[in-house]
């Protein structure tokens, strides 16, 4: 039954007149290499980023919301909505989103060269002071 539930509320987030599209969990997956410890980029207070690559060769970073994270699908769809209308080109871009069983990810576009704040702030490491 709670399967049948998240699939009506799956259908009606897919509906909303987004322009992100649903990435399939499979087509996740492969792009991961299964969530491969290889593919980990990180990992903050929502869960854990992931690198893939789709099959058209498109890099993507895949943000994997904790499965006990506390946030339900109305904020996750919330997220999504106000994520999509605040894409501008000086942030990293939103593709998509996944959500399929106890599945729940958003899809962006791959930055390379490390982190965000690191490019925002300057932060070099490798340098010594």
């Amino acid at each position: 039954m709670e399967n049948n539930i998240m699939l009506d509320q799956n259908i009606e987030l897919q509906s909303e007149d987004l322009e992100v599209p649903f990435f399939n969990l499979a087509t996740i997956d492969i792009a991961t290499n299964n969530f491969s410890s290889d593919n980990k980029l990180g990992e903050g207070g929502f869960g854990l980023v992931y690198k893939g690559t789709l099959t058209d060769g498109h890099e993507i970073a895949v943000k994997r919301l904790s499965r006990s994270s506390i946030q339900g699908l109305n904020e996750f769809k919330n997220e999504v909505i106000l994520i999509a209308k605040l894409q501008h080109r000086n942030l990293v871009r939103l593709l998509g989103y996944c959500i399929e069983g106890d599945e729940t990810m958003l899809i962006y576009e791959y930055m390379p060269n490390g982190s965000l704040d690191s490019f925002i702030f300057g932060l070099n490491f490798s340098k010594t002071y």
